[in-house]
This record gives C-alpha cells, sequence and structure tokens, in this order.
C-alpha cells in the first residue's frame, strides 16, 4: 500500500511510524552535531592549559586563539596546549539535557527565596490558563454570534481585524501602569493575543456550517433558539473545540513575552536565570517541559474531542461513557441513616 495517499488516511502502524520519525529526525540532527567533530565543532576545550596564562582547564576558545596561544608557547619553549573539538556552551548535547529535565527539579534554587523549577512550571501554567480562559469566555461566544448574525460581524469584526495586527507585547507597559507588575498584566497580555484571533476565527469556523443543514432544519420547522442550540451549535462545536486548541497553542507562544512584562516570574525568570549562570541545558530542559505540557495539553483536548463529538466519527470510551452516565442520572436529593439498631431513618 502506497504511503502517499491522497485525501486518505494511512494506516495505523504506518502513521505510528511516522509520528514517532517526526520527533526522532530533529533529535538524530542535533545528535550528529553534538558528538560528532568533524560535523559543526567550532572551539577548541581545554584539557590542559600547560603553561599558558591566558586559558584555564575546562575553557572554551576558538581554534585560532587555540593555534595562536601553542605557536606562542612553542617559540618559548612553554608547555602548549591540549583540548577537544567542542560546539558552544550555548548548545549542549542531547544526552545533558534529558539529564537535567530530571535533576533540575532536584536543584535548590542559587539564591534563597527563588523558586524552585516546578514552582515556576506551576506559575507559568496558572497565567496561561486565567488568560486563555478570560479570553475563551467572551471570544467564544461572541464569535459564534458573528458568524451566525451580521448584525454581531459588521458590529466587531472590523475593528479586531483592524486591532489583530498590533502585537500584544507593545500593550506591555500601559498593562503595568493600569494593572501593577504582578501577574495581572501578564494575564493581560496573553488575552490581548488571543482574544481578537479568537473571535475571528471562530466566527469564520461558524460561517462555514453548510446552509443545506440550515435549510432543511427551517424546513422542519426548526426556528429561532431551537435552531441555534439544535443545529447551528452541534454542527459547529467539534471545529470550534479543535480551534481552540490551536488558539491555546497561541496563549503559550505570548508566554515568555509576558512573564517579563513587570515583575520577571514563572519559567520564563527559570530560563533567564539559568541562561545568566550559563548552565544551558537547564534552559533547553525548560524549553523541553514547555513543549511536553503544550503536546500533554493537545492530547488530553483531543481525546475529550473524540469522546464528546461522536457524530463527527468519534468513539466514546468505557470511562468517558460511565461518567457522561453518572452526571446524566438523576439523583434522589433524599438520603437515608441506618442507625445500630438496622433500622432506616429517611
Amino acid at each position: 500500500m502506497s504511503w502517499f495517499l491522497m485525501q486518505k488516511d494511512l494506516p495505523g502502524r504506518k502513521r505510528l511510524m511516522l509520528i514517532i520519525t517526526s520527533f526522532l529526525l530533529p533529535l538524530a540532527v542535533w545528535s550528529v552535531i553534538s558528538y560528532t567533530p568533524f560535523i559543526w565543532h567550532p572551539l577548541m576545550k581545554v584539557v590542559d592549559a600547560g603553561d599558558s596564562l591566558y586559558v584555564e582547564e575546562g575553557q572554551r576558545i576558538s581554534i585560532s586563539v587555540f593555534e595562536q596561544e601553542n605557536q606562542r608557547l612553542k617559540e618559548s619553549g612553554g608547555s602548549v596546549i591540549t583540548g577537544v573539538r567542542a560546539n558552544p556552551v550555548y548548545l549542549p548535547p542531547p544526552h545533558k539535557v534529558l539529564t537535567a529535565v530530571y535533576t533540575a527539579f532536584k536543584t535548590e534554587p542559587r539564591r534563597p527565596g527563588d523558586p524552585w523549577l516546578h514552582e515556576s512550571l506551576v506559575h507559568s501554567i496558572r497565567v496561561v490558563f486565567y488568560g486563555f480562559m478570560l479570553s475563551s469566555i467572551i471570544g467564544v461566544p461572541l464569535g459564534i454570534m458573528c458568524g451566525v448574525f451580521d448584525f454581531f460581524s459588521k458590529l466587531t469584526e472590523p475593528f479586531f481585524e483592524f486591532f489583530r495586527y498590533m502585537p500584544a507585547p507593545v500593550f506591555g507597559a500601559l498593562a503595568v501602569a493600569v494593572l501593577g507588575i504582578n501577574d495581572s498584566p501578564k494575564i493581560a497580555i496573553i488575552f490581548i493575543g488571543t482574544f481578537f484571533q479568537q473571535v475571528l476565527v471562530i466566527a469564520n469556523t461558524t460561517r462555514q456550517l453548510p446552509s443545506p443543514l440550515l435549510e432543511a432544519a427551517q424546513t422542519l420547522g426548526a426556528e429561532g433558539i431551537t435552531l441555534f442550540k439544535k443545529v447551528v451549535l452541534p454542527a459547529i462545536a467539534p471545529h470550534v473545540f479543535l480551534d481552540m486548541r490551536i488558539l491555546l497553542g497561541w496563549a503559550w507562544t505570548y508566554l515568555i513575552v509576558a512573564e517579563v512584562v513587570g515583575t520577571s516570574t514563572g519559567i520564563t525568570w527559570f530560563i533567564n536565570q539559568q541562561a545568566k549562570y550559563r548552565i544551558y541545558e537547564n534552559v533547553y530542559a525548560a524549553i523541553l517541559m514547555i513543549g511536553l505540557i503544550g503536546l500533554f495539553t493537545d492530547m488530553v483536548l483531543a481525546w475529550i474531542g473524540r469522546n464528546l463529538f461522536v457524530w463527527t466519527g468519534g468513539r466514546r470510551s468505557s470511562f468517558f461513557q460511565m461518567l457522561v452516565e453518572f452526571v446524566s442520572t438523576p439523583r434522589d436529593k433524599t438520603f437515608s441513616i441506618v442507625d445500630k439498631r438496622g433500622l432506616r431513618h429517611e
């Protein structure tokens, strides 16, 4: 069976192979650059400084400086420098980064009172959650209304089209002036960065609703609120949910900029501190953790979508089915108590 099928899904095994390969390819390129000296190792890492007064063991220097210093030492009769080819300190090999993913959580902050890595991550997740939640509470209903009713579309979308070209970070100083230096301006930046795009994207998605579907429902007598609740919302819900998954990724892209507004906090603070100390494996580990959190969140949302919108071809899992039955089953508000004599009291 061909690997290249137009408008058709590949079999499960081939799909899984390609998904794994999509992660292995960048890792392979990174490994080749890190572990193969003749590919790209522009520096020399000093193993023995010899009689040189200008370098020390472990220091990374350019190849030209290494050769010039050794030439000088040879001419003066001193012991030459020995070293091995190395990459810059800002490009640690994969094994150091993978080790740092674990050790960074156990490493105590250098300064007393500074947050640990897990505290920084939780702080960042909270900022993204509040910013995107506020954006969605207003943006999703408004986007749907703009897609359904031309009145709301013409009232709001022209301004939103104008405003969305303004980069959210430019409002940082104004957000600090109005909201203070703590988390409020950070949440505001994420809100501004996602809200206007959200309304426009969801409005466009809503407009993709097939008109024959509406006409058929109206022919059968559906109108007003009934038409909106029974036809429009179920038809667009899976597509709006997919838009929300994509837009959540946008919220994460604004996080790094948002967290330097006011007081530097969260994972951005951690990354900046580790870069200041030149512990770049921790920098890469923190970046990797952001990606893993985003990927895990998207996978959970995808699973929820498959279970919620079964009419689009999804399949409800037994756990989700049990959860739905538990939530939807009416419960008797009365309760009974059995005393020590075995008598039941309502």
